[in-house]
């Protein structure tokens, strides 16, 4: 499957590169009805429903001309949605200022006062290296520095 990821992603990336759309995660997984390859993208300033038709339709046919997925799937394409998920260091720096929620792959004690921990929330600063800076919304709110190895998921947090 790792493989399938890499083949889309690389046949797919010139395309997006051209449309003018960044391509924030890529999901192949068998559902209920069947498998489903599915797009996660976005743009400067948002994308639309009208960006995402375009979007399909252009990937359908690249992909039905090179096919390399030998199995019967639905293709979706759609929004990354308002919790957007940051998956390459880059996301870090560019929503610098907005609220998220990460969570690591094993606990750590980022403010070393004995209590380790996997899940983080708070307002994001940037970055320091490959490490990601956090004020946390805790009770005693602290600059924390987490390792972007260490993370197993991060969003945006949407606070209403």
């Amino acid at each position: 499957m790792a493989q399938i990821f890499e083949q889309v992603q690389e046949l797919i990336q010139p395309l997006l590169d051209e449309l003018g759309f960044e391509l924030v995660d890529l999901e192949y997984k068998r559902e209920q009805q069947g498998w489903v390859l599915r797009f996660f993208l976005d743009k400067e300033g948002g994308i639309t429903l009208d960006d995402c038709a375009v979007a399909s339709r252009e990937i359908s046919t690249l992909l039905d001309v090179e096919d390399i997925i030998h199995t019967a799937y639905n293709l979706e394409v759609s929004s990354p949605g308002i919790e957007r998920p940051l998956k390459k260091i880059a996301d870090f720096e560019r929503f610098s200022g907005h609220s998220v929620k990460i969570k690591t792959l094993q606990s750590i004690d980022a403010e070393s006062g004995g209590k380790a921990r996997k899940v983080f929330t708070g307002t994001l600063k940037g970055l320091d290296g490959e490490q990601i800076i956090l004020d946390t919304d805790d009770k005693k709110p602290a600059e924390i520095k987490i390792p972007f190895a260490l993370i197993e998921k991060a969003n945006l947090k949407f606070d209403f």
